[in-house]
């Protein structure tokens, strides 16, 4: 998860990223509002409609346009893998660090641990920037997972189910293959300092939920 060509910094580092781009952000906002008067200041923007989603069981929040790449996948690059994170974030705050044009970082969906919620902060056809590696980006779709690394009960049942549902969704629209050569961790990321989605996620269960088995 992080701005394409640059260094990569911890999972922290991203997701509490600095404040100073944000308020430069801001003012260039304002300063964009405001010259022309009061009643173009005025005009809301429109709500993002749930058409917007490329997965129905998806709620679209959409990241700041600052956070990912706009693109025309799979005909600009080939949709080829899934990489799977574990946010080291509640899912409400990673939802607001994805709309933080500050923070550099974006992935395509976003898992509740409780309940398997989906939120879609990213359009598949967009290069999300959640892989630290251009590469990788362009070529893939990123699901991060609420919770941490080192606490497996974030991992529930609900998760599961409603995360393998989504991957296979993605394998069978864009024929990926639905193995652990297609469908990987972050820390597998050539170039990543990541360890997520860490040893307390079970990929064998994961990868037969996925194959419905």
């Amino acid at each position: 998860m992080e701005r394409p060509n640059s260094a990569v910094p911890s999972r922290r580092s991203l997701l509490r990223g600095g404040l100073g781009l944000g308020a430069a952000a801001t003012a260039g906002l304002a300063a964009d509002l405001w010259p022309g008067g009061a009643a173009r200041a005025a005009t809301p923007p429109a709500a993002p409609r749930a058409a917007t989603v490329d997965y129905p069981s998806a709620t679209w929040a959409p990241a700041s346009t600052a956070n990912y790449t706009v693109s025309s996948r799979p005909t600009s690059y080939p949709i080829q893998m899934v990489v799977i994170h574990v946010t080291q974030e509640t899912f409400a705050n990673t939802i607001s660090l994805f709309k933080d044009p500050a923070h550099a970082a974006a992935a395509h969906y976003v898992v509740r641990s409780a309940d398997g919620a989906i939120d879609q902060c990213v359009r598949e056809h967009d290069i999300a920037w959640h892989a630290g590696n251009w590469d990788y980006n362009t070529r893939s779709i990123g699901i991060e997972h609420e919770g941490w690394v080192d606490q497996p009960s974030y991992f529930t049942t609900a998760m599961y189910h409603a995360s393998a549902a989504l991957t296979a969704e993605i394998c069978d629209k864009y024929g990926i293959p639905k193995d652990r050569n297609h469908i990987i961790g972050h820390y597998q990321v050539p170039g990543t300092d990541h360890t997520d989605p860490g040893p307390n996620w079970d990929w064998v269960r994961y990868i037969r939920l996925v194959n419905g088995v």
